[in-house]
């Protein structure tokens, strides 16, 4: 029986549970919610209000979002409603309204992420800092010990050696002001050896020797690794592979979206796992839900960026003062 079959594991999501509850300590967020129009995004925006975790401020079609909350009993009515006619005015009224300093976290709504992203990125008007912007996936694994953060599984399709330095400060910035530690970094690859015939291996030892130079800062760097190696400390020892990283890793960054994204769905649909979603290199943290998540994991994904924005508060009063 595997790690992720163990009886009495399987169905359990407590490191989602902690974070959750950490965050409910923070004081509210106002989340500005863009083209929140159907069903299952109005209701996230709900839920996380209702356990605390968000002020809601609604941004698109008024009578369409209050018409939606009617037909399936949902309570609206403590929330600013901006009226936006369609969903590209939504994406960029929410961003407005960010960069005015009404909001702390950005949530997505029932409009394609595409839309959003483009509202975010513009470089008149949008989100955008000196960072890349880039997605991770913390994931909840029944039967793992560790709270593994997959990216880039989202938003950058087949990143160069300098995106994926972003992509990694990301993700460790994110683990670290969050309050999970130094984080353990496996840079993915299909073997662990560095091959010119794989060119994924030859970025990850880029990206290693990046680390130790201070170009990449805050965590524990190690790869190419393979999945299994990265993971699982029985898989590790025997390739031989010795590093604080191999079988213990928090982070896993993959070589392309197309195997994060694989990789993410699998272990969601495989191993049971809750994915919450966070983009990350803008001026807010930016929740993005999905249709398939459960409330569990909207909830999570509510809670990390929340805790996120708390710290990046935290460390601006630190530096004003």
């Amino acid at each position: 029986m595997s790690n992720l079959e163990s009886v009495g594991e399987v169905g359990r999501h407590e490191k989602y549970e902690r974070l959750i509850a950490k965050a409910k300590q923070v004081p509210v967020m106002t989340t500005v919610v863009a083209h929140p129009c159907d069903e299952t995004s109005l209701r996230a925006v709900v839920e996380a209000a209702d356990v605390g975790l968000i002020q809601p401020l609604l941004v698109g079609p008024a009578e369409r979002i209050r018409g939606i909350a009617r037909s399936h009993g949902l309570d609206i009515s403590p929330f600013e409603l901006v009226d936006a006619p369609h969903s590209d005015a939504a994406a960029a009224k929410a961003v407005e309204i960010i960069r005015e300093g009404g909001g702390d976290l950005l949530m997505k709504g029932s409009l394609h992420t595409d839309e959003l992203l483009r509202a975010v990125t513009s470089s008149a008007t949008g989100l955008r800092t000196a960072r890349r912007i880039s997605h991770v996936f913390v994931m909840d694994v029944p039967g793992h010990s560790e709270t593994l953060f997959i990216t880039d599984a989202a938003i950058n399709i087949a990143p160069d050696l300098d995106a994926k330095r972003d992509i990694i400060q990301n993700a460790i910035d994110l683990f670290t002001q969050i309050g999970l530690g130094t984080p353990r970094v496996a840079i993915l690859s299909a073997v662990e050896t560095v091959t010119s015939k794989i060119p994924s291996t030859i970025e990850a030892a880029a990206l290693c020797k990046m680390a130790e130079r201070g170009q990449i800062t805050g965590g524990v760097l190690d790869g190419p690794l393979a999945f299994d190696n990265a993971i699982d400390p029985e898989a590790a020892r025997i390739k031989g592979i010795r590093s604080p990283v191999a079988g213990h890793a928090e982070i896993l960054v993959v070589p392309n979206l197309e195997a994060g994204n694989m990789l993410a769905k699998n272990l969601t649909f495989m191993a049971r796992a809750d994915a919450a979603g966070l983009v990350l290199g803008a001026r807010v943290p930016i929740i993005l839900t999905s249709r398939a998540d459960s409330v569990r994991t909207r909830l999570a994904s509510c809670a990390v960026a929340v805790l996120l924005a708390q710290a990046r508060r935290r460390a601006a009063s630190i530096q004003g003062g």
